[in-house]
């Protein structure tokens, strides 16, 4: 699979950490195995919270809240955002970019060259091992949306699951209304 395509978990999925979950795809290699974000897990945590930063509170990055981007190794930052000149960064489609120098972009955000809506920070990752998330899409798992890296910046994060499996339309749209538990219908 490509990265900078989604992955939506089926409404049914059952795993409390991908449960509604919407996971953008950074990299689907045979050899190392597979990295995403889970895009839609706002957290109470902010950038200031975590990094000491230069001004502290008064630092213009301090107050970007942290999303949960999975249960892999949840003491990491990660990122993506809009900026091509950012050394190391990998492109993942759509004016998306993950990684890269964190020092240069540290000094675009301190600088106000970056903001809120050309940013995401991360806590953790989603991270299959080799094959894995192959056998995962054969069990039909995950439903993906490919070349769909721009939806990043755009949906907001309480409907993003049900507003992006309506975007897909057909039966995919009727799966957006799936109840939480169907027991209590």
């Amino acid at each position: 699979m490509k990265p900078g395509t989604l992955l939506i978990s089926q409404p049914f999925l059952g795993d409390p950490n991908f449960e509604r979950s919407v996971i953008l795809l950074c990299r689907d290699s045979p050899e190392e195995g597979s990295f995403g974000l889970v895009l839609n897990r706002l957290t109470n945590i902010t950038l200031g919270d975590v990094l000491e930063l230069p001004l502290g509170e008064l630092s213009p990055a301090a107050p970007l809240p942290l999303y949960l981007g999975g249960p892999v190794q949840p003491d990491t930052l990660h990122y993506l955002h809009r900026r091509a000149d950012v050394p190391g960064a990998t492109h993942l489609g759509q004016d998306v970019y993950w990684g890269g120098d964190f020092e240069v972009v540290l000094g675009l955000l301190l600088s106000g060259d970056v903001g809120p809506d050309d940013i995401r920070l991360f806590v953790g990752y989603s991270g299959w091992s080799e094959g894995q998330l192959a056998g995962e899409m054969e069990q039909q798992v995950w439903i993906s949306h490919p070349a769909s890296a721009g939806k990043v910046f755009t949906l907001t994060t309480d409907a993003f699951w049900r507003d992006i499996l309506r975007e897909k339309g057909g039966r995919f749209r009727m799966l957006s209304n799936y109840p939480i538990d169907p027991r209590l219908n």
